[in-house]
C-alpha cells in the first residue's frame, strides 16, 4: 500500500477493541450503520483467524479493513479502479477489475473483496482470476449485499443468492471454508426501515439510529438470535464467505 503512514480510518474504526462502522455520515450513511456494523464485525474476527503473508484488496476503496490485517501479514497490495472525483493516495495499482488481474500466478496468500462483487459485470471472470493469483492453501474473503438498495449506480449489476456464490467458487476450483448468512428478518427489516425513515425531516436520522441500536440489542438476545437464524436462509441482508484453493 502506498502512503500508509499517512493511512486514516475511513468505513470502518476500532471502538473498545471492536471493528465498528465509522459513525461519521460522510463514511457511513445512517441507514447504512447496521449492515456495515454487521460486516465490520465478520472481518474482524476472521481476519486474526485466515489473514496472511501477501495480501491483495481488490476494490479497497480508502482500505477500510487496513488496520483489521495489517498485523497478520506480511505486504498488502491494494487495487481498484479509477475514480475521478477524488485521488486516492493509498492505491498501488488502478485496474479495471472486470478484466484480467496484472499478477503472477499464486502471486498471493490471502484475497479481500468486500462489498465488490455486485459491481462486476462478468463476476465468474473476476471469481476464476482470484483463484489463478491465490498461493495454494491462500484464502479468499467476499462479502456482497442480498437484500440491499442499489447504490453506487449504474455499476450495481447483481445481487447473488447462496447458491450463485458457491457455483462461481466451485467453477473457480475454490473450496469453501466458511459461508454465513448476514443478518435474517429482523435486520432486513431494520435496514429497510432506516434507509427511509433518515429522509425525514428533523427525526429521520435518530429515528433511523434508534431502529439499528434496537435491533442489534434484540439480535444479542436468545430470541432475536434465533429469529435471526431460522430467517437468514429465506431472508438474508447479505453474505460473508471464505474460500481456498
Amino acid at each position: 500500500m502506498k502512503n500508509k503512514e499517512n493511512w486514516k480510518a475511513s468505513k470502518f474504526v476500532y471502538k473498545k477493541g471492536k471493528l465498528i462502522a465509522s459513525r461519521d455520515t460522510n463514511e457511513v450513511g445512517v441507514g447504512s450503520r447496521l449492515m456495515a456494523d454487521l460486516v465490520a464485525e465478520l472481518y474482524d474476527q476472521e481476519l486474526r483467524n485466515h489473514a496472511k503473508g501477501k495480501l491483495l484488496d481488490l476494490g479497497c476503496g480508502y482500505v477500510p479493513l487496513y488496520q483489521a490485517y495489517k498485523d497478520h501479514i506480511t505486504e498488502n497490495i491494494c487495487v481498484d479502479w479509477a475514480n475521478t472525483l477524488h485521488a486516492n493516495q493509498y492505491l498501488d495499482l488502478v485496474c479495471d477489475l472486470s478484466k484480467d488481474l496484472p499478477f503472477k500466478d499464486q502471486e498471493f496468500d490471502t484475497i479481500i473483496l468486500s462489498d465488490v462483487l455486485e459491481h462486476i459485470p462478468n463476476p465468474e471472470d473476476l471469481c476464476q482470476e482470484m483463484s489463478r493469483v491465490l498461493a495454494k492453501d491462500g484464502k479468499v474473503f467476499i462479502n456482497v449485499p442480498f437484500s440491499y438498495c442499489i447504490h453506487e449506480s449504474p455499476h450495481d449489476f447483481y445481487r447473488y443468492t447462496e447458491f450463485a456464490l458457491k457455483r462461481f467458487l466451485e467453477r473457480s476450483n475454490l473450496k469453501l471454508v466458511e459461508f454465513k448468512s448476514i443478518g435474517g428478518s429482523p435486520e432486513v427489516f431494520a435496514d429497510f426501515m432506516s434507509k427511509h425513515l433518515q429522509f425525514i425531516p428533523l427525526i429521520g436520522s435518530p429515528l433511523a439510529m434508534f431502529t439499528q441500536f434496537i435491533t442489534r440489542l434484540f439480535g444479542k438476545t436468545r430470541l432475536g438470535k434465533r429469529l435471526s437464524s431460522k430467517t437468514a436462509e429465506a431472508f438474508p441482508l447479505g453474505y460473508f464467505l471464505i474460500a481456498t484453493k
